[in-house]
Order: structure tokens, then sequence, then C-alpha cells
């Protein structure tokens, strides 16, 4: 049995379509990914697993049990970290825990081996106010709200937005530590360089999934060559290279620009020889593997033909 079962969900707020035939399965156990951007429908499914929300059409299931009929057992069965920070803030790091294990029943004694190596990190400030906390160290309070009931099934609604980059490789490590105790997570992020730390993900775009897999079978199934294309001044570049015969797409990454080719019309020489010849400065062209942010912004953009 999956830990989670979704069957052709889907939600509109009045006359805006936010999740259209959602159908996905998460295996016991695993770190499952919802990757997409703000305003993709990433929360509305999250709330609609979590039993905070129903569903206009379709069924899901969460660790056996209807999302709608068996509610209340769900939510006994979960953890779930919202994406806005939503523990209370004028009480303490140690209140706002116990708080949380008296509601499901527990205590933070019973449970601690549970939090123990996430709350250590904070514990020497368990005085302090939540309100008051870096945006880390709130991260791995709630967290530890979400866990000291041992959920079978943890929900994590885009837990790195906002934290620095060193706090969010370190929730990562955390949610690896999380996984290896039988817990299944179930966890949506708008970084796609996030994607090739869950076991399997799901592209979502427009309230649709456009593709799901593992992040090294969706990267596979990139069909074009792929050229990373440096330049100055950038946005000039940008635009020219989009004119450019044999170019299929163009996107800033960074200091470059990835640029998807039909390479029976192009290849590297052609576009660096055209770039130079057109008056672009320090050029430099060469192929470059496709991550799963290009997959997503070569599927997205096919979906938004369609």
């Amino acid at each position: 049995m999956n830990a989670i079962e979704i069957h052709n969900i889907g939600k509109s707020y009045g006359k805006v379509r936010a999740l259209s035939g959602i159908s996905l399965q998460v295996k016991k156990g695993e770190i499952f990914g919802l990757i997409g951007p703000d305003g993709a429908g990433k929360t509305t499914l999250f709330r609609i697993l979590t039993t905070l929300l129903l569903a206009d059409e379709g069924t899901a299931t969460v660790a056996g049990l209807d999302v709608r009929k068996d509610y209340a057992g769900i939510r006994r069965l979960i953890g779930y970290m919202p994406g806005r920070f939503s523990l209370y803030q004028d009480l303490s790091v140690e209140e706002n825990l116990e708080f949380f294990a008296t509601v499901f029943g527990t205590t933070v004694a019973e449970n601690y081996d549970v939090i123990k190596d996430i709350y250590s990190q904070i514990e020497p400030f368990k005085d302090r106010r939540a309100g008051a906390l870096s945006g880390g160290m709130k991260q791995k309070l709630a967290l530890s709200c979400a866990l000291v009931h041992k959920p079978s099934v943890l929900f994590l609604d885009e837990p790195t937005t906002g934290v620095d980059a060193v706090s969010r490789r370190d929730f990562w490590n955390m949610l690896a530590r999380i996984k290896a105790s039988g817990v299944t997570i179930f966890v949506s992020t708008p970084y796609m360089d996030e994607a090739s730390l869950c076991d399997r993900v799901a592209l979502i775009m427009h309230g649709k999934i456009i593709d799901s897999g593992t992040p090294a079978g969706i990267v596979s199934k990139y069909p074009y060559t792929l050229l990373s294309v440096k330049g100055t001044p950038m946005y000039p570049l940008l635009k020219y290279l989009r004119g450019k015969k044999g170019v299929i797409g163009c996107f800033s990454f960074g200091a470059v620009h990835h640029v998807s080719i039909d390479s029976r019309e192009t290849c590297a020489d052609d576009i660096l020889a055209c770039i130079s010849a057109a008056g672009f400065k320090d050029c430099e062209v060469h192929e470059t593997s496709p991550g799963i942010e290009d997959c997503f912004m070569d599927l997205a953009g096919r979906d938004h033909k369609e």
C-alpha cells in the first residue's frame, strides 16, 4: 500500500482553476518532492491531503484513510509544517513544543528520541520566544512540533523558503535522517535544485502535473542539445539568441544562458560564430548537461502552448 494515493483531484476558487486532474502515488518511506513555482497549486494540494480543504472532484487517501471520510484519523497520523511560520510567537520554544505534544495526547519526554537530533540544536534557547528566533531556528522548531507525536507521514509545504543556503542544506540533512526512521515525507518547494535530494518528484505548473518520476529519469528524457552561452551584454544576448534559427529555447541561468537547440539546424560553433560576429564580447559556448530546471522550463513551455 502506498502512503499517499491521489486520483484525479481538482479544485477551483471561483473561476480560477487551482488543480486539474492531479494523480500521484507516494510510496511508504520515501521523500517525494512536489516541485513548482509560486501559484502552481502546491499549497492547495497539501491542504486537501491534510484535510484542511475539500477537493471539488477526485479522491485521495493518506495512510490508507480517505481524506474526506476519515479526516480525524488522518490528523492523528500526520505531521504538517505549513509554508508560513504558524507557531505561537509569544510562547517560548519549550512552551510551543509542549503545547503541540499535549494536543496529540503525548508529552515531549515520551517522544524526545523522535525529535532529539533536531530539537537539541535549539534546546539551549528553549526559553526564548518563538517570534524572536532566526529563520533557521524557527524552521527547526516547526519541524520538531510536527514530529513530536511520531507521525507516519510528514507534509512539508515549502519549508526552506526564506531561509539561508546553510539552513537549507542542514534542513535536507535532517530530512534524510527522518526518512531513515521510516517516516514518509511529502515536501513541496519552488527550488529546482532541491529536486535532486528527493527519491521521486512531480513537476507542477498551473495546477497540472507536467511530469513525474525520479530526478534522473526526468532529466534523461530531455530531448534537445543544451548549450551554455556566455557573452556581454547579457540581456541583449538573450533576446538575440531567441531569434536565431535552430534555437528552441533560451533562459538565463546565473552568469550564463542555457540554450536548447535543434542539432540538425545549428551547433555550438555556429552559435559562437554568430554572437561574436554580432558584436557581443567575451563569448563562450559549450555543451552542458541539463538539470531539473531545464526540464521544467521545457515542459512548462510545451504545456503553455497546448
